[in-house]
């Protein structure tokens, strides 16, 4: 049968839908005004709008679509609009704190004056030392602590001399010896001798032994008071010191007073910083930091570091509400850390070893983060949300945040948690956070939805031409002149798999601008603007690039390995069209369906789906098939049929229901034994009316059973059906166009499984009468007649009821669709 005979194939114009250069309006982009807005994103917009605007908890916006849909550019730019409206918030800074030193004190002052602090407490420490020096090597100071000592050492010694003279009334001396003091006898002013002492009698031995117990008790009272008056010494040193060092410190800060009279809080650090100073050098513990003694490398002297300022967010250069885009969200940069030194037998840190999370840096102003990214981090995503319920952000270690951990660490004061977070990710990642995770509606309550497509119209051509002038500037590129512009209008169209609507998937068509730039100037280094050539060449170049699968597939095919035929007729067998996508490239190519019937219960066997290479949407379109069977052509009867349907040669997982209707045809070519075209492929998808739906990657499967035909030689023959409700969605190769417009090839829409039966058998389908009966010959007729020749043979009638059986069986009785 000749494709003469067919029914009128899709004229060319409904296989691509091209865009007229001249209806454009330009001669290049360079012509074009930027587009202000995003495209197509106005509802989008609008929920980022409220969403930012929105002041009270729990507002926070999760911008939801497709990557490539120019979300992040359209947020910061919205972002940055609204921040430059937005009040800087304060510089954030942590202290530390004389009272606990585990407990860092947070400190928020005016945008810029962080740093100036930081500067002034660095310049405070350098002239500490120096001036502490000055002024107790002072010649007063110095004076004065030598009366004291010397009045120190008098009162010692006039105590003790004080205690000899009264020994002495008694008979007794005070000795200083190597050994201390002691009492002995005396006789005419100098020490008895032993022999004297031995000549005494008892009763003179026991009173001298008495008084000198008696004495010596005196002098260990005596003694007793001197680490007192020692205590009274220090203690009269340190008031002198103090004394000393007071008009010395006030003079050293009294700039700092008065740059900081209006901030109470610096001031009272200002004191604190005072009061350490005096006791530490009242103590001799001058220079020495606790439990830090090696936790900066930086500052003046390590010893004095407690003096300084850990400046955590500098908004020195920040010019309204800060906009933080966090890369990497894990919990330390997001929340903060705190740093460790390790030491031996242990770790050391200190307040200046506290670092900021991008919460910190963003306080006040707008987070943007990846959804995607933060979910992979362990622990980022609680303590995010900790963050944002609590308004604070309470800087600690995962471990210890979980109780997890026992280790000794500092514990910041917390600070304020205002900001308003942006999360970006993809609608499935979206729909799981608000079906699974109950915080998550109570924290995002706004989800900005870009659109993946924008529907294709003059206007939206000329606007979709403004931000391909939009992104030819945005990247550095060339002009675009209009035809490029108008083959990128397609491609758009193209990569929505739509001729009436355009992708808004500008990541795809900014690479390829940047692919066509590069083909001009390679073939014209002094190029000025990009041509249509340059964007074909880009296309060839990438398709090149990534052909090694479908040239592999169509290698095979010609060489016979995978067996496809193009011409030829054949029962029970037909090409269907799948796509396979591979590394973001998709690509389509033929796949033999064949089918096999024979008496049995009704089942029609799934080979894919027995031996689980198909897929739960492919099992499911066997079983429409199944359920078409029986409706239409078992009504009054048994069905009677065991069948069973394969996709030949295939060893992977099969996939989706878009083969259906090469199943269902090929079932239906077995029962009625009707042999198929082979020079005919076909798509789409049945319900269990028979009627053709529509199915993805059109474009794709047309070209692969196109390239395989070309590849053998077009006949004129060879074609495609496919749902008509797919026509739309065409926007075939320029090449595949051009030979149907030449008549080397076809596309034919078909409505339902009878149309598509027709163009592939060449036999008329059949409608059932008013009676229900099909007309002699036709395809169903056929169908019908094997169907109950099978329930003949399964089920022998009765012989009285045979007459009726075979009345039955001759007129066909139909239940139509």
């Amino acid at each position: 049968m000749s494709t003469s005979s067919f029914p009128p194939a899709l004229a060319p114009e409904q296989l691509r839908r091209c865009c007229d250069p001249s209806r454009l309006g330009f001669a290049s982009t360079a012509e074009l005004e930027p587009l202000p807005e995003g495209l197509g994103q106005e509802r989008a917009e609008e929920a980022l709008h409220f969403g930012l605007g929105m002041a009270h908890p729990g507002y926070h916006v999760f911008v939801l679509g497709e990557p490539g849909t120019s979300r992040h550019t359209t947020v910061f730019r919205l972002l940055q609009e609204m921040a430059a409206r937005g009040r800087t918030p304060p510089d954030l800074c942590y202290l530390h704190n004389f009272e606990d030193p585990r407990t860092p004190r947070l400190l928020r002052l005016p945008a810029g004056r962080g740093a100036r602090l930081r500067a002034d407490l660095q310049q405070l420490v350098r002239e500490l030392t120096p001036a502490i020096d000055a002024a107790l090597d002072a010649d007063s100071h110095v004076d004065r602590v030598e009366a004291l000592q010397d009045n120190h050492k008098k009162r010692e010694e006039e105590a003790i001399a004080a205690l000899g003279k009264a020994a002495e009334a008694e008979g007794l001396g005070l000795l200083n010896t190597a050994e201390g003091f002691v009492f002995a006898p005396m006789r005419e002013g100098q020490p008895m001798s032993p022999e004297d002492f031995e000549a005494l009698s008892e009763a003179e031995h026991q009173a001298v032994e008495a008084s000198v117990e008696t004495w010596t008790l005196k002098l260990a009272d005596l003694l007793a008071d001197f680490p007192g008056w020692r205590q009274e010494l220090q203690e009269a040193i340190a008031r002198a010191e103090r004394q000393a060092l007071r008009p010395v410190l006030a003079h050293l800060t009294r700039g700092l007073r008065r740059h900081y009279a209006d901030l109470a809080e610096v001031l009272a650090f200002i004191d604190a910083i005072r009061d350490d100073v005096i006791d530490c050098v009242a103590q001799g513990k001058l220079g020495e930091e606790e439990g830090a003694e090696e936790a900066e490398s930086e500052g003046p002297k390590v010893g004095f570091q407690r003096y300084q300022v850990n400046l955590l967010v500098d908004h020195s250069e920040t010019r309204g509400a800060p906009v933080v885009c966090e890369d990497n969200p894990g919990f330390g940069n997001l929340i903060g850390s705190i740093e460790h030194l390790p030491l031996p037998g242990g770790q050391s840190t200190h307040f200046s070893m506290i670092r900021p999370g991008a919460l910190h840096r963003a306080s006040g102003g707008y987070l943007v983060l990846d959804a995607g990214r933060l979910l992979t981090q362990p622990f980022a995503w609680d303590g995010l949300k900790r963050a944002l319920r609590s308004g604070r952000i309470a800087i600690e270690p995962p471990a210890e945040a979980q109780g997890w951990s026992s280790q000794a660490t500092l514990r910041p004061e917390p600070a304020p948690c205002q900001v308003k977070v942006v999360l970006v990710g993809e609608r499935e990642l979206y729909y799981m956070l608000m079906e699974n995770d109950p915080d998550f509606s109570e924290l995002f309550k706004v989800a900005a939805d870009f659109e993946d497509e924008l529907l294709r119209t003059p206007e939206n051509e000329a606007s979709f031409a403004r931000l391909l002038a939009s992104l030819v500037r945005g990247a550095g590129l060339l002009p675009f002149d209009g035809a490029a512009t108008a083959l990128l209008i397609e491609e758009a169209a193209r990569h929505a798999e739509h001729a009436e609507r355009l992708s808004l998937h500008t990541r795809y068509l900014g690479d390829l601008m940047r692919e066509a730039e590069y083909q001009a100037r390679r073939a014209d280094p002094d190029v000025s603007q990009v041509g249509s050539a340059a964007i074909r060449a880009a296309l060839a170049a990438r398709a090149r690039r990534a052909d090694r699968y479908p040239r592999h597939v169509l290698e095979s095919t010609l060489e016979g390995s995978t067996l496809i035929s193009t011409d030829g007729e054949r029962a029970g067998q037909a090409n269907a069209l799948v796509v396979v996508e591979l590394a973001g490239e998709r690509y389509g190519h033929p796949v033999r369906v064949t089918a096999t019937a024979r008496v049995g219960d009704g089942d029609v066997v799934d080979i894919e789906r027995e031996t689980e290479l198909g897929g739960a949407i492919h099992s499911k379109g066997v079983l429409i098939i199944t359920a078409f069977l029986a409706a239409r052509y078992a009504r009054h009867q048994p069905l009677s049929l065991a069948a069973s349907l394969v996709f030949e040669q295939s060893y992977g997982q099969v996939e989706g229901d878009s083969a259906s209707l090469a199943e269902l045809c090929a079932l239906l070519s077995a029962l009625a034994q009707a042999p198929i075209r082979q020079s005919l492929a076909l798509t789409g998808s049945v319900n269990q009316f028979g009627e053709v739906q529509v199915i993805g990657g059109v474009n794709e499967k047309i070209e692969g059973f196109y390239d395989l035909c070309k590849a053998r030689g077009l006949t004129g023959d060879q074609g495609v059906l496919i749902p008509a409700a797919s026509v739309p969605h065409l926007m075939l190769r320029p090449d595949v166009v051009e030979a149907a417009a030449a008549g080397r090839f076809h596309v034919w829409p078909v409505a339902t499984v009878d149309e598509a039966m027709e163009l592939l058998t060449g036999l008329p389908a059949g409608e059932a009468d008013a009676r229900g009966h099909l007309p002699r010959g036709s395809l169903n007729e056929r169908v019908a007649q094997a169907l109950a020749e099978m329930t003949a043979a399964l089920h022998p009638p009765h012989p009285e009821e045979r007459p009726a059986w075979r009345k039955s069986v001759r007129h066909n009785r139909f239940s139509g669709s």
